[in-house]
């Protein structure tokens, strides 16, 4: 079954491909067609759990106390973290030479910087600059992208 998904994604972002040949290599167009889904998917979670979840609300946990924007990325986290591994796997970086239980190790220290560039975004963003959470997070995720995908090709799924 899961090599079914696998073909299905393929076929279709490499449909789109063919206009961008000449602009990109297919590795790197599967990875923005990949982490564009899933950033948007990350950005939705992360406005619909703010707004309307937590709605705008701290979160008391026994540990810490929350801001609503922290506590809403930490959901949207859950979410897109294993979706983002899958694709990167199985989807953009799929010829690594790296073997899986190799790869997951390397991929949660990628997320691991991700997670604190985007904790230290989103504060310095939202509560030294004041903009608006949603923005916030849209202006964290072009850094983190950059970072990701980097980090991604030749670290994590690094090819031989």
């Amino acid at each position: 079954m899961i090599n079914t998904i696998i073909h299905f994604i393929h076929a279709i972002i490499d449909w789109f491909y063919p206009p961008f040949k000449k602009l990109m290599p297919i590795q790197t167009f599967r990875y923005a067609a990949c982490g564009g889904g899933n950033t948007v998917l990350d950005i939705s979670l992360f406005f619909v759990s703010y707004n309307y979840i937590l709605k705008k609300q701290m979160v008391e946990t026994p540990f810490v106390t929350l801001s609503p924007h922290i506590a809403a990325f930490l959901m949207a986290f859950a979410v897109t973290f294993p979706i983002g591994y899958f694709l990167s796997r199985y989807i953009v970086f799929d010829g690594a030479a790296v073997r899986k239980r190799e790869q997951l190790p390397k991929y949660m220290a990628v997320v691991v910087g991700a997670i604190i560039l985007n904790y230290f975004f989103l504060k310095i963003f939202v509560e030294g600059f004041g903009i608006y959470p949603t923005p916030a997070k849209i202006l964290t995720t072009i850094f983190v992208v950059a970072f990701s995908y980097l980090s991604q090709k030749y670290f994590t799924f690094k090819v031989k």
